[in-house]
């Protein structure tokens, strides 16, 4: 195998791909990034055997072939070259070593056969339909926050991806995820075809490579789901995941209905708020007392250890006086995912979830629990 391709070129894909690698691998394949050159283009394909990414790119290709090479060594490699520089790729299987040059710089580096590297298995997928880039950004980067690290509730470890009812009536695609201290409900209209798709949990390391695809606002991402396995694919990338094998919990019954006193707020200004008083809070509780009264919120925070903290701010609440704390990081977390001018928290009681939304859209909906203060 022998290819030349452009510096830059190379960069994006070999960074794609050694970010699916595992640092730490008992099996060393997986180390690697198989290389396969064809035709006018270079394919890059590495896999952690629950994610796949392939990425092609276009390239002078000399000799047809493929070889695997460590991906993180690569990567760095090209990294470190002059930007603009045509980059050489040669493989001989005799000796079992890979080439990379780029103008004076020269580098041989170990690889290990092709026959090795583990190929995810295709599957039957049951639903295919496009989706805007934008629209499924919006989905993931809503939600992602609220994802859970708990290992033992590991099917609350991604965002769940599902056909709903959607709040202005239809159906909707929605997202959602849950720690069991926060939510994130958030819909898209539903692109055509994805009515008859199953319901699966998208785990967090795949929404984190999802998330380098969906740059491009215009471009359409063709979307494919089985009861398994999940596809994302732009015209050069194709990333391909395993989905979690569990059922997401009932949220709907923490999404608070009944919640009457309205609080609407300027969403920068409240973030910046929560952020200061919290200066002062212990790391461990960081917890933040929010004081309703009439057209006045007053944000507190006593750390016995460390000091106090409160700051006013001017919004708009008519309802009887409220006393209620919450996570100050959870509290900045959802505040942070306001696009509006304004949010709108509904409040029951002190023990009661809150939810918040942003101004009047309710295609997207957050909960977070109370907690003493």
């Amino acid at each position: 195998m022998k290819i030349s391709i452009e510096r830059g070129t190379l960069l994006k894909a070999v960074a794609q791909a050694q970010s699916v690698v595992e640092r730490r691998n008992t099996i060393p394949i997986l180390a690697n990034v198989l290389i396969e050159a064809e035709g006018d283009s270079v394919q890059f394909r590495a896999t952690d055997l629950d994610i796949e990414v392939v990425d092609k790119a276009p390239a002078q290709v000399e000799r047809a072939g493929a070889t695997t090479v460590a991906a993180t060594t690569l990567h760095e490699i090209v990294r470190k070259l002059p930007d603009g520089a045509l980059v050489t790729l040669s493989a001989d299987a005799a000796t079992g070593r890979l080439t990379v040059e780029a103008g004076r710089s020269n580098f041989s580096l170990a690889t290990l056969p092709r026959e090795d590297f583990p190929v995810m298995a295709s599957s039957e997928y049951h639903s295919n339909f496009a989706a805007k880039a934008a629209v499924l950004r919006r989905l993931f980067d809503k939600s992602k926050f609220a994802i859970s690290t708990e290992e033992t509730r590991y099917y609350l470890n991604g965002v769940y991806l599902h056909v709903s009812n959607g709040t202005e009536g239809g159906k909707a695609l929605r997202a959602v995820a849950t720690d069991g201290h926060r939510l994130a409900r958030i819909d898209a209209e539903l692109p055509l075809g994805a009515e008859d798709m199953p319901g699966v949990i998208v785990p967090r390391k795949t929404v984190g490579e999802l998330r380098k695809l969906l740059d491009d606002d215009d471009m359409d991402i063709a979307v494919s789901v089985s009861e398994t396995k999940v596809r994302f694919a732009t015209p050069n990338i194709t990333l391909t995941s395993k989905v979690i094998d569990g059922t997401f919990p009932d949220y709907t019954r923490v999404i608070p209905a009944g919640n009457t006193r309205r609080l609407e707020v300027d969403a920068a200004e409240f973030a910046q708020a929560v952020d200061r008083v919290a200066t002062v809070s212990s790391e461990r509780s960081r917890a933040v007392k929010l004081q309703l009264e009439e057209d006045r919120l007053i944000l507190s925070v006593n750390a016995p250890d460390s000091g106090a903290a409160e700051e006013e701010l001017a919004v708009a609440y008519n309802d009887e006086r409220l006393e209620i704390g919450f996570n100050a990081k959870y509290l900045l977390e959802i505040a942070n995912q306001v696009d509006r001018e304004n949010a709108v928290f509904m409040f029951n009681s002190s023990g009661d979830p809150t939810l918040m939304r942003e101004g009047s859209d309710e295609s997207a909906v957050y909960v977070v629990m109370p907690m003493r203060v």
